[in-house]
């Protein structure tokens, strides 16, 4: 059974236009790498981990974006790049056509009201000494949104209740610990959208939470973005629920993006051999199904010293010599379909 013949579960609606809501050109951050004091003596050079290395690409107004890749591969950096919570080294984001990188003051706190994050991890993203409504007023309070406290209280009852936790009078007052790790991260999704923003960067939303409520989850995350009109930014390690939620996908390896394109183009007919790779070890819903998997071999580089030529070359089994030597360009397959490999004709 391929891919194009296993029916997949649409979560996802595609965006009404196509306006952009982000431009991302050639993105780089870099983290200096601290020696110790003799390997700093005899250093010939100051040496960087490449997080996220000459990065492009674009976010459409009201479409799910899912960056997938292996830990490591620089998703997380991208997105908190585009928040402004990791400076980039080079390259540039524009918002709406203004430049991110040049916010400051006042500018800059809009945008984060615009632009907010949801965080893998529901059971330390959340203040444990807070009730739930302070938690979820604290950015209406940040960004001096609400005139009065009544309005506040409506504002986080709404939040709540349109989070998924009903009654949300009963929720109020309780404490995190008093809830489980659905329930908080429905808190969390409720504190990044009390402010109505644009766009969420939400990094793994799902992965710390059992797979009986992940569906849930992912479900309100859609109805969310159809009754607020916000773009969402998901970043997963996990191609399956990428394919199940988003739009389009962008494939990363050590911190660059390997393959883009609509999801369903990218997983019908990938023509990166990393992203052959990931698909072929997607589960089918068939017990009789015979699929070859493809195992890469080796571990991921270490991002401090990257492979010269494609950085993917160590571990790609379709691998030439010419991909030791040969940093590859974009191949534009079609539509918006593009992959980086030598080999694509």
């Amino acid at each position: 059974m391929t891919m194009e013949q296993t029916q997949r579960p649409v979560l996802k609606v595609a965006p009404e236009s196509g306006e952009v809501l982000f431009d991302v050109k050639d993105l780089q951050v870099y983290f200096p790498i601290h020696e110790g004091f003799f390997k700093s003596m005899v250093a010939t050079g100051k040496r960087f981990v490449k997080a996220v290395d000459h990065v492009s690409f674009q976010v459409k107004k009201g479409e799910i974006l899912a960056l997938v890749g292996e830990s490591g591969c620089g998703k997380t950096t991208t997105g908190r790049a585009l928040l402004r919570l990791e400076d980039a080294t080079g390259g540039e984001i524009l918002y709406k056509g203004q430049p991110v990188n040049k916010y400051s003051g006042k500018e800059l706190r809009d945008y984060r009201r615009k632009a907010q994050i949801i965080f893998q991890d529901p059971y330390n993203s959340i203040n444990p000494k807070q009730t739930i409504f302070d938690i979820v007023a604290e950015p209406l309070e940040v960004n001096n949104v609400c005139s009065s406290e009544r309005e506040k209280e409506e504002r986080v009852i709404t939040a709540i209740s349109e989070a998924g936790l009903r009654p949300a009078t009963e929720y109020l007052y309780r404490y995190p610990h008093e809830l489980s790790g659905g329930q908080r991260q429905r808190v969390c999704i409720a504190g990044a959208t009390v402010l109505d923003p644009d766009v969420i960067v939400a990094d793994e939303p799902v992965a710390s939470l059992d797979v009986s409520i992940r569906n849930d989850i992912l479900k309100l995350m859609v109805e969310e973005k159809e009754k607020l009109g916000v773009t969402y930014i998901f970043i997963t390690h996990d191609l399956s629920l990428a394919w199940v939620i988003s739009d389009r996908i962008a494939v990363m390896y050590l911190g660059r993006i390997v393959e883009i394109g609509d999801t369903e183009e990218v997983v019908a007919n990938p023509q990166h051999p990393y992203t052959k790779a990931l698909i072929s070890v997607i589960p089918v819903p068939d017990p009789l199904a015979k699929r070859e998997h493809v195992i890469l071999k080796g571990e991921t580089p270490n991002p401090k010293d990257i492979p010269s030529g494609c950085r993917f070359h160590p571990r790609c089994p379709e691998a030439i010599d010419a991909c030791k030597e040969i940093d590859p360009e974009d191949v534009h397959i079609g539509g918006d379909h593009y992959a980086a490999c030598i080999r694509i004709k």
